[in-house]
């Protein structure tokens, strides 16, 4: 295991690996829950804070050897890895403006927040000529935002609790559809109703309920169940 604790090819590989596995299967888990924070998010976050601690490596090794004589020439005593913290902490703030809570109580543009940051770690990395690491830290990024929407899609579908969000033309057909409701899935787990919401000029009384499936319906049943109640005006899934 020594090996795997030095800063080398196979080492970098390994730990920007397990990095991004550790965090996806966190994220699994959440994205299952339908927690806004899921497995996108939680990979790229951990894929970059790998990355992060490989590049403060990287740099003590470097004005230790081969940086050395060009530090000790112009004098550097500080620790340069606190420029690449104050970049990470600024981008912070860009992300957090990308980060917007819908008007059904949705979070969104966490992913997007993720991978803001995690590409201010590879742009860092990138500056301060860690470029093996980047090579491999590039690619994994891409799959995280290209490959992982299709791997989240067919969790959330396999998935036996599902958020669904309705609008009714009337409050009073609230208590009947969750009767019906009740016995159509395993549990209703929450709900949240609000008693109207404007749209188009017009007031509409909502609801969002988190649902326990039985173990082989799927949501896309669900939603045909529900689609047909008399009185829903919109059914969508959260």
């Amino acid at each position: 295991m020594l090996y795997f604790r030095e800063l080398n090819l196979i080492s970098m590989l390994f730990r920007l690996i397990l990095a991004m596995f550790c965090g996806g299967l966190i994220g699994l888990e959440r994205e299952r829950k339908h927690r806004p924070a899921g497995l996108r998010t939680y990979m790229l976050v951990s894929l970059g804070a790998a990355l992060t601690v490989l590049l403060g490596q990287y740099e003590y090794t470097m004005i230790n050897s081969a940086w050395a004589d060009t530090a000790q020439l112009i004098g550097i005593k500080t620790d340069i890895s606190r420029f690449s913290a104050q970049v990470i902490n600024g981008i912070g703030f860009l992300g957090a403006g990308t980060i917007l809570v819908t008007g059904r109580k949705q979070v969104k543009g966490l992913t997007t927040a993720a991978g803001l940051w995690a590409s201010a770690c590879m742009g860092i990395s990138v500056g301060a000529g860690f470029y093996e690491c980047v090579l491999f830290a590039c690619p994994m990024i891409f799959l995280c935002m290209r490959l992982f929407p299709w791997v989240e899609s067919v969790v959330v579908e396999k998935s036996r609790d599902m958020i669904l969000y309705v609008e009714f033309d009337s409050l009073d057909r609230i208590p009947a559809f969750l009767s019906f409701l009740k016995i159509r899935c395993t549990r209703i787990l929450d709900v949240e109703i609000e008693r109207s919401q404007r749209k188009k000029n017009q007031i509409h009384p909502n609801a969002t309920i988190a649902l326990r499936l039985y173990k082989d319906q799927t949501h896309s049943q669900m939603m045909a169940i529900v689609s047909d109640y008399d009185g829903l005006l919109l059914a969508e899934e959260g």
